[in-house]
């Protein structure tokens, strides 16, 4: 018999296209998506969603929610979006990529009134993440317009 701190039952997040729950998996298994190493994940192989997880969880935790195909690519044009503003903020601020980065996200999310503000890309929608993609791109085009006509 446990006695002390009752122990948590380890995440299993729930696919957002079919509800299934999603399989953890690391590489070397049937259902692991990728040809290398890219760490473990949770996966639903009926929707061909996943996502991986914190890399020093011990209790595999999902980084956010589960990402089908075009999720995945809105997610990764949204970081392209961002990663002038956030080379920007490493050299300005001198603080590390993931801060800056994560300091974009909340920043575009708090201007498009994302309720709550997701602390990464990983917890953005789709419809959020192509809102976010438009915003930074219209942001970037002014303020190179801006800059452009000498008034910084």
């Amino acid at each position: 018999m446990r006695v002390g701190r009752p122990i948590k039952a380890l995440p299993q997040p729930l696919c957002d296209y079919c509800g299934a729950h999603a399989a953890f998996v690391k590489y070397g298994e049937a259902s692991y998506p990728y040809r290398d190493d890219h760490g473990a994940l949770w996966v639903c192989t009926a929707c061909q969603a996943w996502i991986g997880i914190h890399s020093r969880s011990t209790r595999n935790v999902p980084l956010g929610r589960l990402a089908d195909g075009a999720l995945r690519d809105a997610k990764s044009r949204l970081h392209d979006a961002l990663e002038p503003l956030v080379s920007g903020k490493v050299r300005r601020d001198h603080v590390n990529p993931f801060e800056a980065r994560a300091k974009a996200v909340r920043w575009v999310a708090s201007e498009l009134g994302f309720d709550p503000v997701p602390a990464s890309i990983h917890n953005l929608s789709l419809d959020q993440c192509e809102q976010a993609i438009r915003h930074v791109e219209v942001f970037i085009a002014h303020r190179g317009a801006a800059s452009s006509d000498g008034n910084v």
